[in-house]
Protein backbone atom coordinates (compact mmCIF):
# COMPACT_ATOMS: atom_id res chain seq x y z
CA UNK A 1 0.00 0.00 0.00
CA UNK A 2 1.22 3.15 -1.29
CA UNK A 3 1.15 6.54 1.04
CA UNK A 4 -0.58 9.64 -0.35
CA UNK A 5 1.25 11.78 -1.16
CA UNK A 6 1.25 14.96 1.33
CA UNK A 7 -0.43 18.80 0.19
CA UNK A 8 1.66 21.26 -1.76
CA UNK A 9 2.90 24.38 0.41
CA UNK A 10 2.79 27.78 -0.30
CA UNK A 11 6.49 27.87 -0.06
CA UNK A 12 6.58 25.60 -3.29
CA UNK A 13 4.95 27.83 -6.10
CA UNK A 14 6.38 31.49 -7.54
CA UNK A 15 3.45 33.12 -8.94
CA UNK A 16 -0.12 33.52 -7.26
CA UNK A 17 -3.38 35.01 -8.07
CA UNK A 18 -6.64 35.86 -5.34
CA UNK A 19 -9.29 34.67 -6.83
CA UNK A 20 -13.36 35.09 -4.78
CA UNK A 21 -15.34 32.31 -4.33
CA UNK A 22 -19.19 33.01 -5.57
CA UNK A 23 -22.24 31.93 -4.00
CA UNK A 24 -22.86 29.33 -7.13
CA UNK A 25 -19.32 27.71 -6.25
CA UNK A 26 -21.24 25.63 -3.55
CA UNK A 27 -23.00 22.66 -4.42
CA UNK A 28 -26.00 20.76 -2.13
CA UNK A 29 -23.41 19.17 -0.41
CA UNK A 30 -22.02 22.96 1.15
CA UNK A 31 -18.97 22.78 -0.46
CA UNK A 32 -17.33 24.16 -3.36
CA UNK A 33 -18.15 21.60 -6.63
CA UNK A 34 -15.44 19.34 -8.37
CA UNK A 35 -15.72 21.68 -11.36
CA UNK A 36 -15.16 24.85 -9.89
CA UNK A 37 -11.75 23.77 -8.93
CA UNK A 38 -11.07 23.35 -12.81
CA UNK A 39 -12.54 26.69 -13.97
CA UNK A 40 -10.32 28.04 -10.95
CA UNK A 41 -7.15 26.39 -12.08
CA UNK A 42 -7.68 27.53 -16.12
CA UNK A 43 -8.60 31.27 -14.64
CA UNK A 44 -5.60 31.17 -12.45
CA UNK A 45 -3.15 30.64 -15.76
CA UNK A 46 -4.78 32.35 -18.01
CA UNK A 47 -5.03 35.22 -15.93
CA UNK A 48 -1.52 35.14 -14.89
CA UNK A 49 -0.14 34.44 -18.24
CA UNK A 50 -2.99 38.15 -19.71
CA UNK A 51 -0.91 39.77 -16.73
CA UNK A 52 2.57 39.22 -18.15
CA UNK A 53 1.47 40.23 -21.46
CA UNK A 54 2.21 36.90 -22.97
CA UNK A 55 -1.47 35.74 -24.05
CA UNK A 56 -3.54 38.11 -26.82
CA UNK A 57 -7.04 35.99 -26.20
CA UNK A 58 -8.18 37.99 -29.04
CA UNK A 59 -5.85 38.57 -31.61
CA UNK A 60 -2.44 36.09 -30.86
CA UNK A 61 -1.32 33.73 -33.22
CA UNK A 62 -0.34 31.44 -30.63
CA UNK A 63 -3.02 29.48 -28.37
CA UNK A 64 -2.87 26.85 -25.66
CA UNK A 65 -5.04 23.53 -26.02
CA UNK A 66 -5.19 21.55 -22.71
CA UNK A 67 -5.01 17.92 -23.65
CA UNK A 68 -4.58 16.23 -19.75
CA UNK A 69 -5.89 17.54 -16.90
CA UNK A 70 -5.90 16.13 -13.07
CA UNK A 71 -6.80 17.20 -9.39
CA UNK A 72 -6.03 15.59 -5.87
CA UNK A 73 -8.30 17.30 -3.00
CA UNK A 74 -7.20 17.60 0.80
CA UNK A 75 -9.93 19.73 2.47
CA UNK A 76 -12.76 21.33 1.17
CA UNK A 77 -13.37 25.04 -0.03
CA UNK A 78 -16.75 27.01 0.20
CA UNK A 79 -17.89 30.37 -0.70
CA UNK A 80 -17.06 32.82 1.00
CA UNK A 81 -13.61 31.86 1.03
CA UNK A 82 -10.96 33.60 -0.44
CA UNK A 83 -8.45 31.16 -3.15
CA UNK A 84 -5.10 32.11 -3.64
CA UNK A 85 -3.95 30.10 -6.45
CA UNK A 86 0.08 29.23 -6.30
CA UNK A 87 1.00 28.79 -9.85
CA UNK A 88 4.30 26.84 -11.28
CA UNK A 89 5.70 24.52 -14.37
CA UNK A 90 6.06 21.52 -13.78
CA UNK A 91 7.49 21.08 -17.70
CA UNK A 92 8.61 22.58 -19.96
CA UNK A 93 8.94 21.57 -23.09
CA UNK A 94 9.03 22.67 -26.79
CA UNK A 95 5.88 23.10 -27.72
CA UNK A 96 4.15 22.54 -23.92
CA UNK A 97 3.84 22.80 -20.40
CA UNK A 98 2.75 21.36 -17.94
CA UNK A 99 0.87 24.16 -15.37
CA UNK A 100 0.65 23.11 -11.69
CA UNK A 101 -1.68 24.83 -9.61
CA UNK A 102 -3.02 24.70 -5.77
CA UNK A 103 -5.48 26.45 -3.82
CA UNK A 104 -4.89 28.06 -0.55
CA UNK A 105 -8.35 29.12 1.63
CA UNK A 106 -7.97 31.91 3.03
CA UNK A 107 -4.40 32.41 3.64
CA UNK A 108 -3.19 28.92 4.68
CA UNK A 109 -0.15 27.52 3.40
CA UNK A 110 -1.32 24.24 2.90
CA UNK A 111 -3.24 23.40 -0.28
CA UNK A 112 -6.54 22.58 0.10
CA UNK A 113 -6.42 21.10 -3.43
CA UNK A 114 -3.66 20.61 -6.64
CA UNK A 115 -4.52 20.23 -10.13
CA UNK A 116 -2.71 20.59 -13.03
CA UNK A 117 -3.16 20.69 -16.98
CA UNK A 118 -1.06 20.24 -20.08
CA UNK A 119 -1.23 22.67 -22.77
CA UNK A 120 0.13 22.17 -26.24
CA UNK A 121 0.91 25.36 -28.02
CA UNK A 122 -0.80 25.72 -31.32
CA UNK A 123 -0.90 28.25 -34.29
CA UNK A 124 -4.53 29.64 -34.17
CA UNK A 125 -5.41 29.14 -37.53
CA UNK A 126 -4.22 26.36 -38.30
CA UNK A 127 -4.65 23.97 -34.85
CA UNK A 128 -0.65 22.59 -35.69
CA UNK A 129 1.38 22.74 -32.41
CA UNK A 130 4.55 25.22 -32.70
CA UNK A 131 7.37 26.12 -30.68
CA UNK A 132 6.50 28.17 -27.45
CA UNK A 133 7.10 32.37 -28.20
CA UNK A 134 10.30 33.21 -26.36
CA UNK A 135 8.50 35.67 -24.45
CA UNK A 136 5.80 32.76 -23.24
CA UNK A 137 9.14 30.42 -22.65
CA UNK A 138 11.07 33.25 -20.97
CA UNK A 139 7.72 33.91 -18.36
CA UNK A 140 7.51 30.18 -18.13
CA UNK A 141 10.99 29.17 -17.14
CA UNK A 142 10.75 32.06 -14.63
CA UNK A 143 8.13 29.75 -12.55
CA UNK A 144 9.47 26.60 -13.53
CA UNK A 145 10.01 24.25 -10.24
Amino acid sequence: MSSRIPPATRDQFRAFRTITTRWMDNDIYGHMNNVVHYSLFDTAVNGWLIERGVLDIHKGGQIGLVVETGCRYHAELAFPDVITAGIRVGKLGTSSVRYEIALFRDGETVAAAEGFFIHVYVDRDSRRPMALAAPLRDALAAIAY
